[in-house]
């Protein structure tokens, strides 16, 4: 079992990230472009909200002693095969380390559009991971996240 305060104060960084992306993203791709500063801080927090969901994984999947995973994308693999996440939401997470370590690596490549689109549509799966490692953990408190 985690400690709770653990799991508390890294999905209450994860509410902080989602939230700042939504904040600061302007409302549209050519806007985004443009913006350098809101380039940043989207990027930044897209980062950061994706290193929050594998260290949570990561502490799942040691906690309960299953096979460490041999790469970062590889958390949501072995959270999927334990079933505590669906495959789709698996898969989109896997995508979505892929662009943290473009982010990371090569900062320069990143497609801006693409990422407005994934601010558009995908924000929900952070959440869907929190509540799915929030029931992995405490089924009595997913409803909460």
């Amino acid at each position: 079992m985690p400690d709770a305060d653990l799991l508390d104060a890294r999905l209450e960084s994860l509410r902080r990230c989602l939230r700042r992306i939504q904040e600061k993203t302007p409302p549209s791709a050519p806007a985004l472009i443009r913006d350098y500063d809101a380039q940043d801080i989207v990027s930044v927090n897209l980062q950061r909200a994706v290193q929050i969901c594998v260290d949570l994984g990561s502490h799942l999947i040691a906690s309960r002693g299953w096979p460490a995973p041999s790469t970062m994308a590889d958390t949501f693999v072995v959270l999927s095969t334990r079933q505590v996440l669906d495959p789709g939401l698996a898969e989109r997470l896997q995508r979505a380390v892929g662009f943290r370590n473009v982010a990371v690596h090569e900062y320069d490549a990143i497609d801006w559009e693409r990422v407005f689109r994934l601010v558009q549509t995908s924000l929900d799966d952070f959440r869907s991971f929190a509540a799915a490692i929030v029931n992995a953990w405490n089924p009595r408190q997913a409803d909460s996240v």
